[in-house]
């Protein structure tokens, strides 16, 4: 398998503005020795308002597809990722410099992690960013305690899944993104963390876009009925997956 860090993005017509702020984003990553970054973008649709937004370059692949949802959009993506890695960047955000190979030393550096994470800022209109205070302490995320932190605190993970950087193989095992309409990354952040450890950097991998049509955002997103379920199939995963006592195998050189 290629030394590749496969960077996934799910995109519909109102994020696709964002596309070139990613681009640039990732263009500015350095990784170390013969490593490499291949970006997917994968529209969720088959709009022709996306295409025109998409860079023109060897190292970024556009697809389409019928509609349904940023999960089914990331998941159909993975059938072209042909890396140890794969790395999350929703369309509207922004890698920080150093993100990728933060992340890629995490996950080299310890066979038994298999996946990593990193603080994330919100971008605000302004232009200014704003932390989280409660971010977890720089290193190993042990298992189950994702999990236990998203339960005990409103359904609020103590890490961003937005910033997840996962090993391809755990994540196909995993079967990709939940198939939900929303929180589908965190449904899959907590059956991660309850199969296999992770890891938290500390210096801040993303800038997550704050705007008004993001899709978390949209009166959808808090429907309470919708949520509830939402929140109790993620649990009920997460949960099932723990009680399996399936612990994935460090993986291989």
């Amino acid at each position: 398998m290629h030394r590749r860090i496969i960077v996934v993005t799910a995109v519909h017509a109102p994020s696709a503005p964002f596309l070139a702020e990613a681009y640039a984003s990732l263009c500015a990553q350095e990784l170390p020795g013969d490593w490499e970054w291949r970006w997917l973008v994968q529209e969720d649709g088959t709009s022709d308002r996306v295409a025109p937004h998409v860079p023109d370059d060897p190292r970024v692949t556009f697809r389409q597809g019928r509609p349904g949802g940023p999960g089914v959009a990331r998941t159909m993506a993975l059938a072209h990722a042909d890396g140890p890695y794969v790395k999350v960047l929703d369309a509207d955000d922004r890698l920080t410099p150093g993100a990728l190979a933060r992340d890629l030393a995490a996950l080299e550096g310890d066979p038994a992690i298999g996946w990593a994470t990193s603080r994330a800022l919100d971008l605000l209109p302004d232009g200014s960013t704003a932390g989280f205070p409660d971010d977890p302490e720089h290193g190993p995320v042990e298992r189950h305690t994702v999990l236990d932190h998203w339960a005990a605190h409103g359904h609020r993970a103590p890490v961003h899944p937005a910033t997840l950087c996962v090993r391809r193989d755990l994540l196909v095992a995993l079967g990709g993104w939940m198939a939900l309409p929303a929180s589908e990354d965190t449904g899959l952040l907590l059956a991660l963390n309850s199969v296999s450890r992770g890891w938290f950097s500390a210096e801040p991998g993303l800038l997550y876009r704050k705007w008004e049509g993001q899709m978390t955002g949209q009166s959808a997103h808090v429907d309470t009925a919708e949520r509830t379920a939402r929140m109790a199939v993620v649990e009920a995963r997460a949960r099932a997956l723990a009680g399996l006592r399936w612990t994935a195998p460090p993986a291989s050189g």
